[in-house]
């Protein structure tokens, strides 16, 4: 079988570069493009140099639909806007997509879910393995453990130069548990407390966010009673696990039917 052409979005950036990595290493996979926002000035530069890896012979380009063109999947962490664009273009030129960024809009999600009827697309907050099966145990422990004795928070910590809070983590888990209470988070979170708030109203499911140093990821979810606490967590030490999980996700789209997919799929959770 031919190698899988994978190409990555944001190349230049702290998880571009380690995608372009990762991918590099994979068997089976080979970065075939590799492209930045135009203007970038890292445009024109090799993506394999970039990323410690040695020269690829792949040079950044600004032109996304040539990023399309020239792969079978596309990686991409980059930004809100960027990744509704990627879809959209995934969509047109029929490649899969395994979307990663974090701090979409709820219209921004609906737009990348139209894409998913024409192209296969792997959309996550998270891509490491022991995240995905965080969640599958906090809907579980949510739906055993009711609201009428225990409250859930959600505690996450990120490095300092994060934009989005919470975290996508942080509101996948908060989803995992609202699904869980068979309730809508919209309706059930509170994010983020300050003076005088009254007592805490039973059903809810708080977050904090905490930003500092160089932490890839702390996610804690906290069930709370009187007497007893479970507290079911993961601690990221690296990115890396990202984007080993992220290329992983390449492989299994990679010539997939269209449909707008998880991580639970790529896993056989589902």
């Amino acid at each position: 079988m031919a190698d899988i052409r994978i190409g990555v979005a944001g190349a230049a950036g702290r998880m571009g570069r380690m995608l372009v990595a990762e991918a590099h290493a994979l068997p089976g996979c080979v970065v075939a493009a590799a492209s930045e926002a135009p203007g970038n000035p890292a445009i024109g530069q090799d993506a394999g140099a970039l990323a410690g890896v040695g020269a690829l012979g792949v040079a950044l380009t600004g032109d996304a639909q040539a990023l399309f063109a020239a792969s079978d999947v596309v990686l991409d962490f980059t930004s809100p806007a960027a990744t509704v664009r990627h879809a959209e273009l995934a969509a047109a030129a029929g490649k899969a997509l395994v979307a990663g960024t974090t701090g979409l809009k709820p219209e921004q999600e609906q737009a990348v879910a139209a894409a998913g009827r024409t192209a296969a697309i792997v959309r996550a907050a998270n891509f490491s393995l022991g995240v995905n099966l965080l969640l599958a145990l906090v809907e579980r422990a949510a739906a055993t453990l009711g609201p009428d004795a225990y409250d859930i928070e959600i505690v996450e910590m990120h490095h300092r130069h994060k934009v989005d809070a919470p975290s996508g983590t942080a509101l996948a888990l908060g989803e995992a548990a609202a699904r869980g209470r068979g309730v809508k988070l919209a309706e059930a979170a509170v994010r983020g407390r300050d003076g005088m708030t009254g007592a805490r109203r039973a059903g809810t499911i708080g977050f904090a966010a905490l930003r500092g140093g160089d932490v890839a990821g702390d996610h804690m979810v906290v069930f709370a009673a009187d007497g007893e606490r479970l507290e079911l967590g993961h601690r990221a030490s690296s990115r890396q696990v990202f984007a080993r999980g992220a290329v992983a996700a390449a492989r299994w789209a990679a010539g997939r039917k269209p449909g707008l997919y998880s991580m639970r799929d790529v896993l056989g959770l589902t």
